[in-house]
């Protein structure tokens, strides 16, 4: 579908590309279009591997902890939009497509519950990309239980964004497979297993930020800072934030 793109809502997809906010950002810009509760970015490799998450509400933190149990329970491997992707031939070049799910139509119960019953949610509507490399990605946006369902204009214009959406993500993912070639593979390795919020607290420590500055760009208070950060150096095997930094920076080229 060929739409012209307002340059606010570009914009703000754009603004969130290289940081641990994409899904707010895409968010921002669908608000700008039509009314949607939540947004999720799912990228999952070739191998299976959950690679990528972002998450955001449009209130309190209720997606980035429902995205926390979709990965843990490892819910991809029940989610259509994943399994429908990974039984796709490859394609010569990236194809997108437009997926639609009610929380009705989940037949999984604790999926269901997870990602839908849970937090209020109703429908989704997502982008789904599949790349030659078998990069499989959706960016989904939901309505909740208060909002009507999407309807045929809703639909077009979730379409009308998609090829923007979906270079955004992958800009994204070429990003973040640049920061963790920086770093020692085991390192990375451990990053993946923090949660949304710990990795959104150490890629800001890894910026050089303190903990106050931290606090501050996420929006939490200094102690909840402390708190993540502490968790995530347990798991990384660190102790300080001079260790984090001399760890990320050990394999830079």
């Amino acid at each position: 579908m060929d739409t012209a793109l307002s340059p606010a809502v570009v914009g703000d997809v754009l603004a969130g590309i290289a940081t641990p906010h994409l899904a707010a950002s895409c968010l921002a810009a669908m608000h700008r279009v039509t009314p949607v509760t939540f947004c999720t970015v799912f990228a999952v490799d070739a191998a299976g591997r959950i690679e990528a998450v972002s998450a955001a509400s449009s209130y309190g933190t209720t997606a980035e902890r429902t995205a926390e149990r979709y990965v843990a329970q490892r819910f991809d491997l029940l989610d259509p939009n994943m399994t429908w992707l990974a039984a796709r031939k490859l394609p010569q070049r990236a194809q997108l497509w437009l997926g639609h799910q009610r929380a009705d139509e989940v037949a999984d119960p604790a999926y269901r519950a997870a990602c839908y019953g849970d937090v209020g949610i109703r429908e989704r509507a997502s982008v789904l990309l599949l790349t030659p490399a078998g990069q499989r990605v959706a960016v989904s946006f939901y309505r909740s239980l208060a909002q009507p369902e999407f309807d045929a204009g809703d639909f077009a214009a979730i379409e009308g964004h998609a090829t923007l959406l979906a270079d955004a993500t992958l800009a994204h993912g070429r990003s973040a497979m640049a920061t963790r070639e920086a770093v020692a593979p085991a390192f990375a390795s451990r990053l993946l297993t923090l949660s949304l919020r710990e990795r959104e607290v150490i890629g800001h420590l890894l910026d050089g930020k303190t903990a106050k500055q931290v606090a501050r760009a996420v929006g939490i208070e200094l102690t909840t800072v402390r708190t993540h950060q502490y968790r995530a150096f347990r798991r990384l095997g660190i102790r300080t934030q001079k260790e984090l930094l001399l760890r990320g920076a050990r394999e830079a080229p």
